[in-house]
């Protein structure tokens, strides 16, 4: 046996132990870890932007279930949830964004007007929301 070496003896534990975080990481179904949440501020984008192309090469439709985020895979699937109302919406990521002075205030994500119509934050503009990620496209 190669591990009777008096050489190998001391190192046996450490090389089990990473042999078995090897084995534990993957194997680990994605739907176990830790999802992606981020807190922030929402904006929405519509009219300015409707019937454009977006990152994706989507046409933008202002009343579609769909937002901008600057970091995460387009056709990512998030929940956004108005943290002062407890509304919820799920949207998929199609484009860039925020930019400019939103951003600069703390805006993370830019939903479609049809997605902040639901959240129930039209007339405010902006509103304070978490962000969680359902999936992430292979």
């Amino acid at each position: 046996m190669a591990f009777t070496r008096p050489g190998l003896r001391p190192w046996l534990p450490a090389i089990l132990v990473v042999c078995a975080v090897i084995a534990m990481t993957a194997t680990r179904p994605l739907g176990s870890q830790r999802p992606h949440v981020q807190t922030g501020l929402a904006s929405y984008y519509g009219p300015g932007f409707h019937g454009e192309e977006t990152a994706s090469g989507e046409i933008f439709d202002q009343t579609e279930m769909v937002a901008a985020h600057r970091t995460l895979p387009l056709g990512a699937v998030v929940r956004v949830t108005n943290l002062e109302n407890g509304r919820r919406v799920v949207l998929r990521v199609i484009d860039r964004g925020p930019y400019g002075a939103n951003y600069r205030k703390g805006t993370i994500i830019d939903v479609s007007k049809g997605a902040a119509r639901r959240l129930d934050f039209l007339e405010e503009g902006l509103v304070r929301v978490r962000v969680e990620v359902l999936s992430i496209p292979e």
